[in-house]
């Protein structure tokens, strides 16, 4: 296999912050992985607090023996073999699974979609995503999302309300909230939830640091909607420690 990698910096449209950080651009590597005479291409974007960049992207690139992969096909043993090389590097990571993905899709000629079996009509209904920020911001995002049937919004400053009352005075479609681990105070934050659960929010993400396991399981036991863990499952075997500390997952 042959593979080379080009650098982007997308800029944001709006200024994206959520609990802990503001960003305007984030930084992308496009992958292109050749198998034979089939190319196929992979994005990793590489939030800043994820802890990966273009550097430790391209380092981790270098550690791969691409002889090795001699068939594009056995995913599980690509991915038990990258991790084997490092711990972490997610980005880069499911950026080379793309690649791969693409290569079996166009020697199958088919979509990668229909070779996994779902059904677009039946695929469940996304969000669109406002970070904190300003009451008059809100609005402008709010009529980016005018198509969309719900509403994923970022939390975990001390605007919680004022952003949920701008949302609401404007449209009544149901609302996901994602603290990013921003809420400190357990009882602060039970509060918070049942008048968000008054506010038709239906779910909520990583209310609480991911480390801090007793608190978002004293949560969860008190809480009148879902809580689902975000940052706390990175991987499969992170679940294992998670076990009523959360209503579910966040999966992407």
């Amino acid at each position: 296999m042959k593979i080379s990698c080009k650098q982007f910096e997308l800029e944001l449209k709006h200024p994206f912050s959520i609990s802990k950080f503001t960003r305007t651009s984030t930084p992308l590597m496009l992958l292109k992985v050749q198998y034979e005479d089939i190319i196929g291409y992979g994005e990793a974007s590489m939030v800043p607090y994820m802890g990966e960049s273009y550097e430790s992207a391209n380092a981790f690139l270098k550690l791969v023996d691409w002889n090795t992969i001699q068939y594009p096909f056995n995913f599980g043993a690509i991915i038990s073999y990258l991790d084997s090389l490092a711990p972490g590097q997610p980005a880069i990571k499911a950026a080379i699974d793309i690649a791969l993905n693409d290569i079996n899709g166009k020697i199958l000629n088919k979509p990668c979609y229909e070779i996994y079996g779902a059904e677009p009509a039946k695929m469940p209904v996304t969000s669109y995503t406002i970070g904190i920020d300003t009451p008059e911001v809100i609005r402008k995002k709010l009529k980016d999302a005018e198509a969309f049937k719900v509403i994923k919004v970022k939390l975990g400053r001390d605007n919680d309300k004022e952003i949920i009352e701008t949302i609401r005075s404007m449209t009544d479609v149901p609302l996901y909230v994602d603290a990013n681990q921003g809420w400190a105070d357990k009882i602060q934050a039970i509060d918070l939830i049942y008048w968000l659960h008054n506010k038709g929010v239906v779910l909520i993400e990583q209310p609480m640091d991911k480390n801090n396991l007793d608190g978002n399981a004293w949560l969860t036991e008190r809480s009148p909607i879902p809580l689902l863990a975000d940052e706390a499952v990175q991987r499969l075997a992170d679940m294992d420690q998670l076990k009523g500390a959360y209503h579910g997952i966040n999966v992407k």
